[in-house]
């Protein structure tokens, strides 16, 4: 019983959600095929880079492939603007290599590249790599973007023990102590409570703490 589920949930478990964006239903087809015969399913398909983002937008694909040469304009372009609106792994699908297109696509956010005729022992570890490369940048990007909201709370905070220091008398470890206490009383952030006394900070004398 427990063998005949694991083997029903390996058939229903899906390798990737693929939307294809190409101009070409020929290869369009080709890609579907490969996808779907190595576990994956195609969500949606589109054949112009205008229809890029919005497929993303609406489907929101583990992976996107896209042809570079599109009839109302450029892949990488459209890649370009998938990446800086709706972020998800994206590979590229080209006639041919062209090292300024790589470049490119590189600095656009492509995380990998497929050459037409598809070759479909080619797509899986394509896939594959680009998911998990972005999990990795996202993981980095979440980070990093941590690490700068943690300094920009620390400064926060340590305007505001300039602001209680200087108008209320208070030693460092007193305003230090106040900002928190009425982050704990009001179920605020330290950071909330600094942002709003630097708000207030020249609209009037603030009570001495009680």
């Amino acid at each position: 019983m427990a063998s005949s589920l694991l083997v029903k949930h390996a058939m229903t478990t899906q390798r990737w959600r693929v939307l294809i964006v190409d101009d070409h239903a020929q290869s369009r087809a080709a890609v579907a095929e490969a996808v779907g015969a190595q576990g994956g399913t195609v969500v949606g398909n589109g054949s112009r880079a205008e229809d890029a983002v919005r497929l993303v937008d609406k489907h929101r694909p583990d992976v996107l492939l896209l042809a570079v040469g599109l009839p109302d304009g450029d892949g990488v372009d459209a890649a370009r603007h998938v990446m800086s609106t709706r972020p998800c792994p994206i590979v590229l699908l080209t006639s041919h290599t062209d090292t300024m297109v790589a470049t490119r696509a590189v600095e656009a956010g492509v995380l990998g590249f497929l050459v037409k005729p598809l070759r479909p022992e080619e797509l899986g570890p394509a896939l594959d790599v680009a998911v998990s490369r972005f999990r990795e940048h996202e993981a980095i990007r979440k980070e990093n973007e941590a690490l700068k909201q943690k300094l920009e709370a620390r400064k926060l905070v340590d305007r505001a023990k300039g602001v209680l220091m200087t108008r209320l008398g208070l030693s460092e470890p007193e305003a230090f102590r106040r900002i928190q206490k009425t982050a704990m009383d009001t179920r605020k952030t330290m950071a909330d409570v600094a942002r709003a006394l630097l708000l207030t900070d020249g609209l009037g004398p603030l009570r001495p703490a009680r």
